[in-house]
């Protein structure tokens, strides 16, 4: 398509792309869902002007010209430009570079999600992080505010993920902004910079689980505080097609752990305001954070989790996640441990449990088991003994997929693992039990995890092995050695009967030998003769 084919809604304004795409390769783009989406829908003015700079999915493009009474976008590329002006002809689409982007009015909200990387062009050199910045904050209206978007370098998911970062198939490879010192490098860099800019920091949130497909929005103030388990558990990246070098879930609950939620996020999302800071004209109060948990959405309050849209507020369950707990004893071949957990378990279930719960779904808090999120379960209850047999299925396949260390013996498979969990439940299942708790599993919709191990986790597989190789062949040099002894004994023992074998034939030649045999003849036929006679 070229220029004077653009639509009439679409406007040059000097740097655009003409033969770029920042849309035909969203593996570059922030994929923001439900959590982002509630949030815009927050922040949307009743009425002014709202600008969103740079690529955005289209879904959250389709929400915002759906609520804001007045929409602009601004695009570096021309084809994605005449793509959006076609699908919304009453949307004004600005094309080409932010630094040159002049607004006849200011906006009452910019939406910059994506962050200012594909505000550049390749047509310019790309300005400073810091100046692209100003450069947005000169658009906001008194009283307007700002969301933008920053990746972090030092995420926690950069350390999970095997492939470099510079090889996503991004389109700002040209200029890595690891080489602009104004990019901010922490929470509170980013704070000085928006600051810097003449914006004041609303509130600042942290989103997990990866940069590519957010699905929780925890601020600053939620992350300060002890977050619960079953709250920090289904924050991990799993799954999918990606080079894994550490296990997301034990590292992302480390993060956590150590209160390192907002330093070591995949990337932070500011909501920021221009002066003059009125809390009146900027909106509704911002949510302590959101989170997705499948189709489902819910708000995080000081208190616990309200359901949206309409939900009941209830708190968090307390407790340890069951197969960290699992994990762990497994770990220290703490069979007794394993055991008690699996038959109180077993009675949870017996005494009316979650039929749909799993182990990595379930905290437990030393006295009862509560389900972190839970779902709809068939419309026939199955017995408690299938119930049980399916968590431990489950179980025993994440176990062995990840490579974790066990008491038992390393080949055992899956269901061979299941049927002997199941025992130490007390609760003895057979084939036919396996076949029906694998059907449950599929009727359920959960299919078990069964991921491929991460580098670290293959890494000490092989050192476990490695070490049982070397104790196997010390011992079996300790048991060819004492062969070896053995056989130089059994030789020398040999060697002794032999030559005691030669003594005593040559004895029994010998002249003396002879005359003592025929003498005891006599003696012996007399002493047969007397007792035949005495008989």
């Amino acid at each position: 398509m070229s220029t004077h084919e653009a639509p009439e809604n679409v406007r040059l304004i000097g740097g655009e792309m003409l033969l770029w795409s920042d849309l035909s390769n969203m593996g570059g783009i922030t994929d923001w869902r439900g959590a982002a989406f509630e949030l815009i829908r927050r922040l949307i003015p009743a009425s002014g002007r709202v600008l969103l700079a740079g690529p955005h999915p289209q879904g959250l493009v389709d929400e915002v010209v759906s609520r804001a009474p007045s929409a602009a976008v601004l695009l570096r590329s021309y084809p994605d430009a005449c793509a959006l002006g076609e699908r919304h002809p009453g949307l004004a689409v600005y094309c080409g570079r932010l630094e040159v982007f002049d607004a006849e009015e200011p906006y009452d909200l910019v939406l910059a999600l994506d962050g200012l990387l594909r505000t550049h062009s390749a047509e310019a050199p790309a300005a400073a992080w810091r100046e692209s910045l100003g450069a947005l904050a000169g658009l906001i209206a008194p009283g307007g505010r700002l969301v933008l978007g920053v990746r972090n370098d030092l995420g926690v998911d950069r350390f999970m993920e095997a492939r470099p970062a510079d090889r996503e198939g991004g389109d700002d490879q040209w200029a890595p902004h690891g080489f602009d010192p104004t990019y901010p490098g922490g929470p509170a860099a980013l704070d000085r910079g928006l600051e810097s800019a003449g914006l004041s920091v609303r509130r600042c949130y942290a989103a997990y689980p990866v940069r590519q497909a957010p699905r929780a929005l925890l601020s600053r103030e939620a992350l300060a505080a002890d977050l619960p388990d079953a709250l920090t558990f289904p924050l991990s990246a799993r799954g999918g097609d990606r080079m894994l070098v550490a296990d997301p879930l034990r590292l992302t609950r480390l993060v956590f752990r150590h209160r390192l939620g907002e330093e070591l996020a995949p990337l932070w999302l500011a909501v920021a305001t221009s002066p003059p800071h009125d809390s009146e004209a900027a909106g509704a109060e911002l949510p302590l954070g959101l989170v997705e948990e499948g189709a489902a959405l819910y708000e995080l309050t000081p208190v616990g989790a309200k359901r949206l849209p309409d939900g009941d507020e209830r708190p968090i369950p307390a407790g340890r996640v069951v197969e960290e707990i699992l994990v762990e004893a497994c770990a220290r071949e703490d069979v007794k441990t394993v055991r008690e957990l699996l038959q109180e378990l077993a009675e949870w279930l017996e005494a009316g449990g979650d039929v749909s719960a799993a182990t990595d779904s379930l905290v437990y808090d030393g006295e009862r088991f509560a389900a972190i999120s839970p779902t709809a379960g068939p419309s026939t209850p199955p017995e408690p003994r299938v119930v049980l047999c399916r968590i431990l299925w489950r179980f025993a396949v994440r176990l062995l997929a990840a490579g974790h260390h066990h008491p038992w013996p390393w080949p055992l498979e899956a269901d061979q693992l299941t049927l002997t969990l199941c025992g130490m439940a007390d609760r003895p299942c057979d084939q036919g039990d396996l076949d029906r708790a694998r059907k449950l599993d599929a009727e359920l919709g959960c299919p078990a995890d069964e991921h491929v191990p991460t580098y670290r986790d293959l890494l000490g597989a092989r050192d476990r092995l490695a070490d049982q190789l070397t104790a196997a062949l010390a011992r079996i040099s300790r048991l060819e050695t004492k062969l070896s002894y053995r056989e130089r004994e059994l030789v020398r023992a040999k060697a002794k009967l032999r030559r005691s074998q030669r003594k005593a034939s040559a004895y029994r030649k010998t002249l003396g030998y002879r005359l003592s045999r025929r003498l005891a003849r006599p003696r012996k036929v007399a002493r047969r003769v007397i007792r035949l006679l005495s008989g």
